[in-house]
């Protein structure tokens, strides 16, 4: 069995380059660290690379997919003893109630329509003290400010009929935000308070003090003696624009590739059409035209 799932668009899988990988994974890692010692529903886990991040912490996880193909290959990629996969309706889950300590489900919402029956079927399974983290992108920016179309998504919500929909069956939520950000940042090379989350593409999660990186510019904040140094605050600092000029550039310049790469392919796609075409016409031709053709 291959250990990739052919990446369709409608699932993330972790062979994905740029920013969806970024985003991906740092959902899972920010919930890892919420979930550690509970048992865990990993809902609508697709290939399964969260649930195995999720796995590392929790008590025990059990992803769920409705593909059956997704299902048959996160068994045979991700193998844990917290671990197990089941193919199921996240819509009609085959759970008792009170089962679970979290619901996490990423990116599951925008591909149903029945939102309200998701969130019953959540608030089923969850222990009366449980909780759900749950991500959806904000139509008003996903869709209608960056343009993107995606034809695997049913129903986007915009975030003020997202916060109504929690309320229905969660009254206490708290919402954070997700955006891939390009800034300058400087951090002490000295060891901080607080954790730097580190991905490696092996799928290993580090945590560090510090970025990994190595700084381009190293800035000293120098005195006479240790007391008469002021002491900066944060370990990491960082900087960019209001208008996010450099995000801008990237983002522009990733949609015009991605534009001129298919274009390529059209055109390609067109040649070999014409090609076909102009083999079965010489095809046709007689004999004696044909011979002469090639003369």
């Amino acid at each position: 069995m291959s250990d990739k799932l052919e990446f369709t668009g409608e699932r993330f899988t972790p062979e994905c380059m740029r920013e969806i990988w970024y985003e991906h994974f740092h959902r899972y890692v920010f919930a890892r660290e919420l979930v550690r010692g509970e048992r865990v529903l990993d809902a609508a886990c697709g290939e399964g690379y969260g649930s195995a991040l999720l796995a590392q912490a929790a008590e025990s996880v059990e992803g769920v997919d409705l593909s059956a193909q997704a299902i048959e290959h996160a068994r045979g990629r991700y193998r844990s003893e917290t671990l197990r996969f089941k193919q199921a309706d996240c819509t009609e889950l085959p759970f008792e109630e009170g089962e679970f300590d979290c619901v996490v489900s990423f990116e599951t919402l925008e591909h149903l329509e029945q939102h309200e029956k998701l969130l019953r079927e959540f608030r089923r399974v969850l222990k009366p003290e449980g909780f759900l983290l749950i991500s959806t992108p904000d139509k008003a920016i996903y869709t209608d400010r960056l343009k993107n179309s995606n034809e695997y998504h049913l129903r986007e919500l915009y975030r003020p009929e997202f916060e109504s929909l929690l309320a229905s069956e969660f009254p206490a939520f708290r919402l954070w935000g997700q955006k891939l950000l390009f800034q300058s940042a400087l951090w002490s090379l000295q060891p901080q308070s607080g954790v730097q989350f580190q991905q490696d593409r092996e799928g290993q999660v580090s945590e560090t003090s510090v970025p990994v990186h190595e700084p381009v510019y190293l800035l000293a904040l120098c005195a006479a003696q240790e007391d008469f140094l002021p002491s900066p605050g944060s370990g990491v600092s960082l900087f960019d624009d209001a208008a996010e000029s450099v995000y801008q550039h990237y983002y522009h310049e990733i949609r015009k590739n991605m534009s001129t790469g298919q274009m390529l392919i059209d055109k390609d796609r067109e040649i070999n059409e014409l090609k076909a075409q102009l083999a079965s016409s010489t095809a046709k031709l007689p004999w004696w035209r044909r011979w002469f053709g090639k003369a």
